[in-house]
């Protein structure tokens, strides 16, 4: 296994556990200059009570405290499924040099769909982005969970 492997890796095992707490199986991992994975989260937002607590953004924050800075230049952002515009933002403002996801999102994503936050004139950072990685995986996990919700109308 690769080293850029194990971190959608770890992502993935975020995501399986944000599903087994009832979340939505979204899995972040944060991965500093030298190599090292910083910070990780699944989805809390009904844990939480906070619609804010997506992955993405659990995985900023401790990040930021581990760096002891709001900015996180030169680091990396592994997660599973496509940002929503909210999460989009919160990368841009955190400076990330790359973002590697999983699984497009074309209902609620806002990097490749909808919204296209780092398209805009008005964004400030454009990460590279990469997309499609683990993306079977990704979608599987998203798709098994959703399944039994929508067959009994949850």
């Amino acid at each position: 296994m690769t080293r850029f492997t194990s971190f959608m890796q770890q992502a993935l095992a975020e995501a399986r556990a944000a599903a087994l707490r009832g979340e939505v199986p979204v899995g972040a991992v944060v991965v500093d200059p030298t190599g090292r994975i910083v910070a990780a989260a699944g989805n809390r937002t009904r844990e939480l009570s906070d619609p804010t607590a997506h992955a993405e953004i659990l995985a900023l924050r401790a990040a930021c405290r581990a760096a002891g800075s709001e900015r996180l230049p030169g680091h990396d952002l592994w997660v599973t499924l496509e940002p929503c515009p909210m999460c989009a933002g919160a990368i841009s403002a955190a400076r990330i040099a790359r973002l590697y996801y999983g699984a497009g999102d074309p209902r609620m994503g806002g990097v490749a769909h909808g919204a296209r936050v780092f398209a805009h004139p008005q964004c400030h950072h454009r990460p590279q982005v990469y997309d499609g990685l683990a993306a079977p995986e990704a979608g599987a996990l998203l798709r098994d969970f959703f399944a039994p919700r929508r067959q009994s109308g949850a």
